[in-house]
């Protein structure tokens, strides 16, 4: 069972549900998105979270029916529509890739080519003024490093789980595991 306790939503979906998961249907034109290459701002994507201070841990585990390029699903930490971090899945090329965007004013995205999964587990640790990423295949815990980023310390920040479907007409994504420990 998902503890929804304290979190919100920034661009609710029109539909989505929570129980003993979260399920959404992500809506389209959506997707966090700074300037570089592409030359547009988007910041219309579903985040469903809650604020914390100081050094945490937040761990998810999902899986999607990603269908249309760029369909994505993970996790992100937020301060602001000019700083923030994505990470998870985002279907590239017909074939999902790990993911991780990092915008402090302009957006960067790396991606790592992974066997298509089932369900993927990210884990995201801020520690002082860093920012592990992590993420797992199937049923492993996420154990494998994607990214080490600068993240301001100390700020509040959004801490949760994210989708969006920025060119298809949108999909269902379910989150089965929602963790977020502070400390």
């Amino acid at each position: 069972m998902i503890d929804v306790t304290g979190f919100q939503w920034l661009n609710e979906p029109k539909s989505w549900s929570a129980a003993e998961t979260l399920t959404v249907q992500t809506d389209p034109d959506t997707d966090f998105w700074r300037t570089t290459h592409y030359g547009f701002i988007r910041d219309t994507g579903h985040v469903f979270a809650r604020e914390v201070s100081g050094d945490f841990r937040l761990r998810t585990s999902f899986a999607g029916a990603y269908t249309h390029q760029y369909d994505q699903a993970g996790a992100m930490l937020r301060i602001d529509a000019e700083n923030w971090i994505k990470t998870g899945i985002e279907l590239v090329d017909g074939h999902q890739q790990a993911s991780v965007v990092v915008t402090r004013g302009l957006s960067d995205w790396s991606v790592t080519p992974i066997p298509d999964a089932e369900r993927i587990s990210i884990e995201i640790e801020r520690s002082g003024d860093a920012v592990t990423v992590r993420y797992g295949l199937d049923e492993a815990e996420p154990t494998t490093m994607l990214r080490l980023a600068y993240y301001p310390p100390a700020v509040p920040t959004l801490a949760g789980v994210m989708c969006a479907s920025p060119d298809g007409p949108g999909y269902s994504v379910t989150f089965d595991r929602l963790e977020l420990t502070t400390g």
